[in-house]
C-alpha cells in the first residue's frame, strides 16, 4: 500500500509538471503578438487549436488505452509536452511551425492524462479511492496555476527564448518517473480485446453521459469564473495584482476543497457531497456579487472552495461507474468535460457583451443549477442512505 502511495504522489507531481505547459502560450501571447505583429485572431487560434486538441482527443486515447492497450508512456507523454511547448518560441519566425509545435505540445498533454489517471485507478483502489484520487488531480490544477508564474519568470530574466529553460523540470519529471513508477506501468492488466460475452458488465454509456455532461457545466462555471473575475473585481475598485491574486486564492481554495472533499466522499459517499458541494457554493456565490469589502472576498473563496472541491470526487465516480475504462472516462472527465465547459466561457463573455460582466456572472447560477439536476440524475448508489437502510434492517 505504501508503495502504492508514493506511486500515485509521483504521478502527482508529474500531473503538476505536465500542466505547467498548457498555459504557457496564453501567458506568452502578448509578446508573441507585440514580436511577430500576429492579429488577435491568429494569435487566440493558436491557443484554441492547443485546448480542441487536447480536450477532444483525449477521449480516444482513452478508448485506445483501455481496450487495444495502446498508450505512450507516461514519461514520454511529458517529454511531449516539454519539448513542444518550450521549444516553440524558437521556431516563431513561421506561423505554421508554431501551429504545429502547439499541436504537439497538446498531444503531449492528451497522452498523459488517460493513461496516468488510468493507473492512478488501478493504484487507489480501496476505501480511500478518493482521497487517493484527488491527490493526482489537484497536482494538475498546482501545475496549471504555476505555469503562468514560471513563464513570466524565465521570460523577464531570459527574454522570450529563456522559456527554452521549462525544457528542465519536464526531462527531471520523466527520469524521476522510471525510478518511483510501479514495473509495467504502461500496460493496462485489464485490456479486453475479446467479444462481448452475453451477462459481461458492458460500458455506462447513460451514466458516463450525464456525468461527462454535469461536469461540463460544472467547468463552464470554473473557467467563466477565472476568465472574467479579474475584470469584475477592477471593475470594483480592485487593482489588477489585487485582482489576480484573489482570484488565485479562489483556485488554491479550490484545490484545498479537493483533497477535503475527496476525503468526505469515502466516507460519506460520492453522490452526497457533489451535490452538497454544488449547493454549497450558490450562496456564497450570490453572497459575493451583492456585497463589497472583506464580506465579499470571504463569500468568493467559500464559493472557489465549495465548486471546485466536486471535482476529484467526481472523477473517481466515473472509475466507480466504469473500472474497466478507466482511460476512457479519464479523457472524458480531463478532456471532453473541460474543453466543453471552456467553450462556455464565449458564452458567458456574449452575455457580458449584452449586460454587463456582473450581469453575466449571476446568469452563471443557471450552469449551476443544470449541472446539480444532472449530477441527481446519474445512476450512482447513495451511500449514506444504504448504509441507514442497512443499520435499519440489522435493528
Amino acid at each position: 500500500m505504501e508503495d502504492n502511495v508514493r506511486s500515485i504522489l509521483g504521478l502527482s507531481v508529474s500531473h503538476a509538471v505536465n500542466d505547467i505547459y498548457s498555459p504557457v502560450l496564453p501567458a506568452i501571447l502578448p509578446l508573441l503578438i507585440l514580436q511577430n505583429g500576429y492579429s488577435y485572431f491568429l494569435a487566440g487560434l493558436l491557443v484554441t487549436a492547443f485546448n480542441l486538441t487536447s480536450s477532444f482527443t483525449q477521449p480516444v486515447i482513452g478508448w485506445l488505452y483501455d481496450n487495444k492497450g495502446i498508450s505512450i508512456p507516461v514519461p514520454v507523454s511529458i517529454l511531449f509536452s516539454a519539448f513542444f511547448m518550450s521549444f516553440l518560441v524558437f521556431v516563431q519566425h513561421s506561423y505554421t511551425m508554431m501551429m504545429l509545435f502547439g499541436i504537439g505540445a497538446a498531444f503531449g498533454h492528451a497522452f498523459f492524462h488517460p493513461s496516468a489517471l488510468g493507473l492512478v485507478s488501478r493504484l487507489a483502489k480501496g476505501a480511500n479511492r478518493g482521497k487517493l484520487t484527488s491527490l493526482f488531480v489537484v497536482g494538475g490544477n498546482l501545475g496549471f496555476a504555476i505555469g503562468p508564474l514560471l513563464a513570466g519568470f524565465v521570460v523577464a530574466v531570459y527574454g522570450l527564448n529563456g522559456i527554452g529553460l521549462l525544457f528542465i523540470p519536464g526531462l527531471l519529471m520523466a527520469l524521476a518517473l522510471t525510478k518511483v513508477l510501479p514495473k509495467n506501468f504502461n500496460k493496462n492488466p485489464e485490456v479486453n480485446e475479446s467479444k462481448h460475452v452475453p451477462g459481461e458488465q458492458t460500458f455506462p454509456y447513460l451514466p458516463i453521459t450525464l456525468l461527462v455532461v454535469a461536469s461540463a457545466f460544472r467547468s463552464w462555471v470554473i473557467f467563466a469564473s477565472i476568465a472574467y473575475l479579474p475584470t469584475y473585481l477592477t471593475n470594483e475598485g480592485f487593482s489588477l495584482v489585487v485582482a489576480n491574486v484573489l482570484t488565485s486564492l479562489m483556485l488554491i481554495a479550490g484545490v484545498i476543497g479537493q483533497i477535503i472533499g475527496a476525503t468526505i466522499s469515502d466516507k460519506y459517499g460520492r453522490k452526497e457531497y457533489t451535490l452538497f458541494g454544488l449547493i454549497a457554493a450558490i450562496p456564497p456565490f450570490i453572497l459575493f456579487l451583492g456585497t463589497k469589502g472583506i464580506i465579499s472576498i470571504i463569500a468568493l473563496v467559500a464559493f472557489g472552495y465549495f465548486l471546485w472541491s466536486t471535482f476529484s470526487v467526481t472523477v473517481a465516480m466515473s472509475h466507480e461507474l466504469a473500472p474497466k475504462g478507466t482511460g476512457t472516462v479519464s479523457g472524458l472527465m480531463l478532456g471532453l468535460a473541460v474543453g466543453a465547459g471552456g467553450l462556455g466561457v464565449a458564452a458567458t463573455g456574449f452575455v457580458a457583451d449584452l449586460t454587463s460582466v456582473p450581469e453575466a456572472l449571476r446568469y452563471l447560477l443557471v450552469p449551476i443549477i443544470i449541472a446539480l439536476a444532472l449530477f441527481v440524475l446519474v445512476p450512482y448508489p447513495w451511500k449514506t442512505l444504504k448504509q441507514k437502510a442497512g443499520k435499519c434492517h440489522s435493528e
